[in-house]
This record gives C-alpha cells, structure tokens and sequence, in this order.
C-alpha cells in the first residue's frame, strides 16, 4: 500500500526526519503451531505481520485491516503479547525516510489459508516452525517478539 495521507503531511513538513509511529504486529499461527512470516518486496529479511496506524484507529481494527490488506485474509486478533520499540523499531527506508515505530504485537489466527499476497508490499509467504525461524534471515525484531509470545503460551 503506498504512503497514507496522514504519513504524506507529515513527511511534506519533516523530509526524511526521525518520525515516531505506532503500529502494530501480528505473531499468526495455524493449527500445528507454524508461524507465518513475509519479506517485504525489496527485502531480503522475513518479518512478522503488521503495519502502521491511522489516526483515531484502534490496535486491533489496525491489524485486522493491515493482513486483510497483506495477506487478503480476514483474522481473528487475540491476546497482546507485548509492546516494543528501540534501535531495533528504527528504519530507514530506500527513499530516505526514517521511521522509529513503537509496535504492539497481538497473537492471531487467520479464518482461511488462501492468501492473496499484496504484491506491492510482500515479495513472499510462508508457514515456518519455530526452530526454522532461529536459522532464517529476519529483521531484528522478530525473535524479541516471538519469545515473549512462546513466554506466553507456557
């Protein structure tokens, strides 16, 4: 999805400055406890699930909207597992821009396994167990946010 009007005033007002953000994240499993991962298109890094937020939007709608986008899914958004910033919620896109997101993750369940990938944002998809994950190329923050959320489910 391109920039969002809201992102775009501010970005008209800042250039390429730090912007602090919140956002959202979504650890999705299936029935067999596989996680779902995507690499975003010009990555070559696999992340969790998630996006920013709107203006007066509430979490859960955010991520419920971000993988009906994404993933073109509808899900079912449960428990928050935690909130997470820090160098490694810092990023500097291609064009510039620097974003610092402040992310609430939440676990989730998706209602259909037919994914339809948005091809502008996502290169890829897949289901991965979590000892897979430890030996894959992901973005820093992923084994933060997947630890508290296997913390979570003892």
């Amino acid at each position: 999805m391109p920039i969002s009007p809201y992102i775009r005033s501010l970005r008209e007002r800042i250039s390429h400055d730090l912007l602090l953000l919140p956002a959202v994240t979504a650890v999705i499993r299936d029935d067999i406890g596989r996680i779902l991962l995507a690499r975003p298109r010009g990555e070559d890094q696999w992340a969790l699930i998630g996006g920013g937020m709107e203006p007066g939007e509430e979490p859960i709608a955010a991520l419920a909207r971000e993988i009906r986008e994404e993933l073109g899914v509808e899900v079912v958004v449960g428990h928050l597992i935690g909130v997470y910033g820090g160098e490694e919620m810092i990023v500097t896109y291609p064009n510039g821009d620097r974003c610092a997101y402040v992310t609430s993750a939440y676990e989730c369940r998706l209602l259909s396994n037919e994914l339809t990938l948005e091809e502008a944002e996502l290169r890829d998809a897949a289901w991965f167990v979590p000892a897979q994950i430890r030996e894959i190329n992901t973005q820093p923050y992923v084994a933060r946010i997947l630890a508290d959320a296997e913390s979570a489910l003892e």
